[in-house]
């Protein structure tokens, strides 16, 4: 059983979520943290192997979506790439995923198309409407960054988002701060998170 020591704004995963770790030697947060970064890695090389060449329709679509979190996280959890079952401390009602994720899909379609916002605060949009709606029972936040970044690089001209690195993942004032302004986000008010990441 993996410890409980979750860093803030961590969603917590019910006993049948942990139950499908695949690697059952796993016993703290700090082994399965090393053991999802490992997984993260490769899924990030599959995903740069598509830069510049995928267009709106490939990338911004729910299978592909949901295809990005396997290659995440499917060396470690068997639900990886399938949207939550379970009420969490974040994210809309379970019955909602799969329509609000194509919603979102498609509202970025359209910004692209109509050039609605400028580049970074598209990018900013999508990766917090995507961490609101929390479509996997793990893994929602490193996913969201990596996808928007994805999202930004091709349909957008952003080089890059400077998250604050690993000291996101832990708790401590950039965690903080960046919790913070997602939380603002919720309420309608991008600026704190606008101001937090856009250069």
């Amino acid at each position: 059983m993996i410890d409980d020591c979750d860093p803030e704004g961590a969603t917590p995963l019910s006993p049948d979520e942990k139950d499908g770790l695949k690697a059952k030697h796993i016993r703290t947060r700090g082994e399965l943290d090393e053991l999802e970064q490992t997984n993260i890695t490769l899924g990030v090389i599959k995903l740069r192997k598509k830069n510049g060449r995928i267009d709106s329709d490939d990338a911004l679509n729910v299978s592909f979506a949901c295809d990005l979190h396997k290659d995440m996280f499917g060396r470690v959890w068997t639900w990886a790439g399938e949207f939550r079952r379970t009420e969490k401390n974040i994210g809309i009602d379970p019955l909602f995923i799969s329509v609000e994720l194509r919603n979102l899909l498609d509202d970025v379609k359209a910004w692209v198309e109509f050039e609605t916002y400028p580049g970074m605060e598209a990018t900013l949009m999508f990766h917090h409407r995507l961490v609101k709606i929390h479509p996997f029972p793990n893994g929602n936040g490193r996913y969201s960054r990596i996808y928007a970044e994805f999202i930004g690089q091709n349909f957008f001209g952003i080089k890059q988002v400077d998250w604050g690195g690993e000291t996101l993942n832990v708790d401590g004032d950039i965690r903080r701060r960046y919790i913070e302004a997602l939380r603002s986000a919720d309420g309608g008010d991008y600026a704190p998170l606008f101001e937090l990441y856009t250069p």
